[in-house]
């Protein structure tokens, strides 16, 4: 499994505290003129290779990531229906006309002749 670029980045950090560390005691027992130990070599080569490892990582991240591919669909052939038998038509039935509607005129014509024999009859059974 590989390396988290986080792991990476921590690595980079330890390494740097110890190549800081070995470069301090370094100068401070034989002054910055001496040359670098085989310690702090292998700790420079190990920042470098840790460098390498870290620019890859990120190059990597930015690049798409391959998609699976769908598998295709399998269609499940449908046995053909057998058609359907004709019908035998139906028999017409006998449709009632409408009814005529009386007009607007006419409904009003009838109110009138009821108010007429509404009042026909108030006067016949006041004389009565």
């Amino acid at each position: 499994m590989p390396i988290r670029t986080a792991t990476v980045n921590r690595q980079l950090h330890r390494n740097g505290v110890r190549l800081h560390l070995a470069m301090m005691s370094r100068i401070h027992a034989h002054g910055e003129d001496h040359a670098p130990s085989a310690d702090e070599e292998a700790l420079l080569e190990e920042r470098r290779e840790l460098k390498k490892t870290r620019a890859a990582r990120q190059a990597a991240a930015g690049t798409p990531k391959a998609k699976p591919v769908r598998a295709p669909r399998v269609v499940k052939a449908k046995a053909p229906k057998a058609p359907k038998a004709a019908k035998e038509p139906k028999a017409e039935k006998d449709t009632k006309g409408a009814k005529a509607k009386p007009s607007r005129a006419e409904k009003l014509t009838k109110k009138a002749e009821n108010a007429e024999a509404a009042k026909k009859a108030a006067k016949k059974s006041a004389k009565t």
